[in-house]
């Protein structure tokens, strides 16, 4: 039995599901277009080079959840995936998906984008688990604050040991464990497993991969999804 995990952000999608959420909540006029886009750029950039600070952005992204009734924040990630979510999702990605799941591999996805936002995306994909940076609730409402470490850099190798965990598993347990990531953040978790894969990756993790003999695999429109 292999473990397969997989990021979402420029992995599986062809985009930043965190940046199109806020792209989105503009567009419907629950945020300030100016300051808000210009904040969500500047986090991006800073993710991009490796400088973000997790805790300052997850401020940023979860306050909306905190304003807003769940029904109402239900109605907008629907149209919010009708609208921004399946055009970023190639064939390409869902066939490397339905490999892994064909092959009973057990498959996660694992991303510090925020539960709310990437649930509704893994069961897009059909992927039965999803390990990802956790929106704290009280009463049934968002705080706008997260819950225990975010999914990010080395957070996402305690996340996943965690989850591991509760299933009364651990690495060791697999045969194979894959994690396919384009982003140089995800390294800590690359490094971890037996078959890192590099997406469409960053030229830190392309120059990375290259060097240590990681496959190298692109989803967009001209890749090749082999599992």
């Amino acid at each position: 039995m292999d473990l397969v995990l997989f990021d979402l952000d420029n992995t599986l999608l062809a985009g930043d599901s965190d940046m199109a959420w806020t792209q989105f909540l503009i567009e419907e006029g629950v945020l300030d277009d100016a300051a808000q886009e210009t904040r969500n750029l500047v986090f991006y950039e800073q993710y991009k080079i490796g400088t973000l600070d997790i805790h300052e952005f997850l401020d940023f992204q979860l306050a909306p959840l905190a304003c807003h009734p769940r029904a109402q924040l239900d109605a907008w990630h629907s149209a919010y995936m009708a609208r921004h979510i399946r055009p970023m999702i190639r064939p390409a990605a869902r066939a490397l998906v339905d490999g892994h799941l064909r092959r009973k591999a057990i498959v996660a996805l694992v991303t510090a984008t925020n539960s709310f936002v990437a649930g509704p995306i893994g069961r897009e994909f059909g992927i039965p688990h999803l390990v990802a940076t956790v929106p704290a609730q009280e009463n049934g409402a968002f705080t706008g604050k997260p819950r225990g470490i975010p999914a990010f850099q080395a957070g996402k190798i305690a996340r996943v040991e965690a989850w591991l965990e509760s299933l009364g598993l651990d690495f060791a347990c697999f045969g194979q464990t894959w994690f396919y990531s384009d982003s140089h953040n995800d390294l800590p978790l690359l490094q971890r497993v037996t078959k890192p894969v590099a997406v469409d990756p960053d030229n830190v993790l392309r120059d990375y991969a290259r060097a240590h003999g990681w496959d190298i695999l692109s989803l967009r429109e001209t890749g090749q999804a082999s599992a």
